[in-house]
This record gives structure tokens, C-alpha cells and sequence, in this order.
């Protein structure tokens, strides 16, 4: 056993404040020269890009990971944290949700993380509208699963320090240790709805992450806060890359438009050759390539610049109709189709590979995880998530080549279509420990 400092951000609900007070965290141990590791609970893949930002402070930083013990094995989850966390100083993971709040009941749920890799947990309680009342919040979330280690409080959007001393007393009272406070600050809270919205850079995210973490420093004891992180780290077996295949090459598109990637889907890939990305916005031609993997990202927020660069959208058009290898999920999805329609009505050719179009009109928001059961994979089921606002708004004669379901085992309209070598669905699937979606191209 390792000694380590790690520790999981939880609160009762979301819109507490865990990413203002991840991200601000962050940010700060990475000023004092530590080595920080940031993880996400769960499926999103945009806080991990924003905890890789707040961990670095100009030089490399580790990138931002997810535990999801849906989409993976709680093997593969206790791998990937010990593995990661023995090279840093001080591990964070941000929860999804509520503390308890899981695919089915708490399963899959940062509860559940925080247990199997033996963290302590340190929660958000957004005091705004409470003073004691908080006591009966803290002590049913410490005492409702005693394999819960809820270690510590930090109350978010606190009128005064008078105000304060009200909230400490509670968590004080039922034996969970106050950390500290953050005051109100309407400009960071305003802020940070925007933080994932659009990654373009509309505004300096730097400099937002450095107010939030300048907040934080004023009044949240940082120094109990290490101490109370004081973690021992699993001896675990290593995580097993598949056997190299050289000679791949893998494109992967990553730009503002597409960059919702899983970083250990493109580990797996690494284990078949060498990983290039390109840029559908701003690049005109493909890479040379033995597989193409479009990502998901927001080909909404760029649809006119997609649609101006037309040698690139035919290059991809001409590289799928001549039978090249591609992989589309999400935005990919959405870029593959013939037109893409705005809110605004505005409708923008894309590359017109799948006989479909998308639009943004009437969005409406589809969430969930998903299991698939590709038709001539023998039974092997693929986890993955979904999330998007688009829709298909027309849809031509396309095969669908997978049964989809819930977490609930519930059968649900979301397809797995494929035209040619090209697969392409709404779903972003997690190969990080099973990389069924390589073994179908290689």
C-alpha cells in the first residue's frame, strides 16, 4: 500500500458548486507545484477538459479521466485510478449529481467510487438559504451508508462569516469537519454555466479558473483539507493494453468543433499505431489513415466554417464512399449527414454520407446510458452514454445494425447505423477497457 493524498467532491444535488470548487482546487495545488490528477464520475467528458485546464499552469498536466463503473468493469475503475494516482501528489475526483445518484439507485454513483477506491469525501452544501437546518443534511448523508467515509464540508454561496458560524456549528455537531466556506460571487457563479456550453473562446476560462481558485484560497482551510486527504492506494493489477498492431494509423478528428473524447478510448487506439488528429474546420485534406474516428463535440456552435471548408467534407465524403474505415458519434454523426438545420432556421450543407439530416429545432435534451448489442458481434455488449439536443429530423434507408437499451434494459429509438465500413450513431461508447470498436475496423 501506497501512501497518497486523494479525496471525491460530492454534494446533495447538481448546481451545488462541485465544479467551481474542483476546478478552483485544482488549480490552486497545481500553484504550489504539486502534481494533480483530475477524474470525473461518471460519462462527461466535458469537465474532464476543463480539470486538465485547471490542473496545468502553463506546463503539461495529466489529463482529465472518468471513473464510470456503468460503462466499465469496477476492475478496470480501481486500475485506472491506482495506476494514475501513484505518479501524482494529490488525486481529486469530481462527483456526478448527488452523492447517491446512480444509473439505478447508487449504482454506478459517486457513493459507489468513493467506496471502491477508498476515498474520503468531501461535500459542497450550497448554505445560501439555511443556517443549522444543514446538521440533519449532513448527518443523513454521513450516516446513511456507513461505507461512506463523508469526511468534510464545504458550504458554497455563504452570505458573511456570521453566517458561517451557523453552518460550521451543524456540520461540527454531527461529526463531519468544517473545511471552510466560499461567499457569494455572482460573476463566478454566472460564469461557470458557460464554462462547458462552448469551448470556443469566447472568453478567458484561464482567467475565470484563477478567480475561482483566488475565492477559494481566502477562505477554505487548504491545509486541513490535505491532511483530511491522507488516502492508501491499492496494490491493483495493471491495466492489460490489447496486443500492438503496428502500422495503424488512426485519424481522429479534435478542434473547437470536435472534442468530446474519452481519453482512454485514444489509449486504446494507441495500441494499434499512431494516433494523428486533424481538423475537419481548419484543415483541407485528410491524413494518411488506416482508420477515421470523428468525435462528438458542437458542429452546431461551427456549422457555417464546417460547411465553407467543402474540400474537407468532400474529402471525408470521397474517403467514406471509397470504402475507407470510419467511426462517427455524436457531432461526428451529425457532420456525416447531409444538412444540418440551426435553431434559427438556417440549415448548412455537411457531408452527406448518411441519408439523413439533423437539426437544432424543437431541441430537446436526450440523456441516459445505454448498452448495445451489435447484431454480429455473438452477444458481446458495449456500454456507452448519450447526450445531445439535436434530433434527426429526416432519415433516409439506413441499416441499423444493434439493439439499444437503458440501464434499465429498457429498448430505446437510438440507432447504430452503418453504410459501408462507416458506423456512426448518437452514442459515445467507452472502449477503454474493451475495444470492440477497434476489433470491428482491425
Amino acid at each position: 500500500m501506497k501512501s497518497n493524498r486523494g479525496f471525491l467532491i460530492a454534494a446533495p444535488s447538481s448546481g451545488s458548486g462541485k465544479t467551481t470548487i474542483t476546478l478552483g482546487l485544482l488549480r490552486l495545488f497545481a500553484r504550489r507545484g504539486m502534481e494533480v490528477q483530475p477524474f470525473k464520475c461518471g460519462p462527461d467528458y466535458l469537465d474532464t477538459m476543463l480539470h486538465a485546464m485547471a490542473a496545468s499552469t502553463g506546463e503539461a498536466s495529466k489529463p482529465g479521466l472518468n471513473l464510470d463503473t456503468f460503462m466499465a468493469s469496477k476492475e478496470h475503475v480501481r486500475s485506472l485510478f491506482a495506476s494514475h494516482a501513484a505518479s501524482a501528489d494529490i488525486s481529486m475526483v469530481e462527483g456526478v449529481m448527488g452523492l447517491f445518484d446512480g444509473a439505478e439507485r447508487s449504482n454506478g454513483s459517486s457513493a459507489e467510487i468513493a467506496t471502491l477506491l477508498g476515498l474520503p469525501v468531501i461535500m459542497v452544501i450550497d448554505g445560501s438559504k439555511m443556517a443549522y437546518s444543514a446538521a440533519p443534511i449532513l448527518y443523513g448523508f454521513k450516516n446513511f451508508d456507513p461505507s461512506v467515509n463523508v469526511a468534510g464540508v464545504i458550504f458554497n454561496r455563504v452570505g458573511s462569516a456570521s453566517h458561517y458560524s451557523y453552518l460550521e456549528a451543524a456540520a461540527k455537531d454531527v461529526g463531519v469537519e468544517p473545511l471552510g466556506y466560499l461567499p457569494r460571487n455572482s460573476a463566478i457563479t454566472i460564469d461557470e454555466r458557460h464554462l462547458g456550453l462552448n469551448t470556443s473562446a469566447e472568453y478567458d476560462r484561464e482567467k475565470l479558473i484563477d478567480a475561482m481558485a483566488d475565492h477559494i484560497e481566502k477562505t477554505v482551510n487548504i491545509e486541513r483539507l490535505l491532511e483530511v486527504a491522507r488516502i492508501e492506494l491499492p496494490e491493483v493489477e495493471p491495466i492489460r493494453p490489447v496486443a500492438k498492431k503496428s502500422g495503424k494509423m488512426i485519424a481522429v478528428a479534435r478542434d473547437e468543433a470536435f472534442n468530446f473524447i474519452y481519453h482512454a478510448n485514444i489509449e486504446a487506439l494507441k495500441q494499434y499505431g499512431e494516433v494523428r488528429f486533424f481538423s475537419p474546420l481548419h484543415d483541407h485534406e485528410l491524413p494518411e489513415a488506416d482508420l477515421v474516428y470523428l468525435a462528438g463535440g458542437y458542429p452546431e456552435l461551427h456549422a457555417r466554417a464546417l460547411a465553407a471548408n467543402a474540400e474537407m467534407r468532400n474529402a471525408i465524403a470521397e474517403w467514406c464512399r471509397n470504402g475507407g474505415a470510419t467511426y462517427a458519434e455524436c457531432g461526428g454523426l451529425m457532420y456525416l449527414g447531409q444538412t444540418l438545420t440551426l435553431a434559427d432556421g438556417a440549415t448548412h450543407p455537411m457531408c452527406g454520407v448518411l441519408d439523413l439530416d439533423t437539426t437544432m429545432q424543437e431541441a430537446r435534451l436526450t440523456l441516459g446510458y445505454r448498452k448495445v448489442y451489435p447484431a454480429d458481434a455473438n452477444g458481446v455488449e458495449l456500454r456507452g452514454h448519450e447526450f445531445h439536443y439535436s434530433r434527426i429530423s429526416r432519415q433516409g434507408e439506413i441499416d441499423t445494425i444493434a439493439e439499444i437499451r437503458n440501464a434499465r434494459d429498457q429498448e430505446v429509438p437510438t440507432s447504430l447505423f452503418r453504410v459501408g465500413n462507416t458506423i456512426a450513431s448518437y452514442l459515445h461508447l467507452y472502449w477503454g477497457e474493451r475495444d470492440h470498436l477497434a476489433n470491428w475496423f482491425f
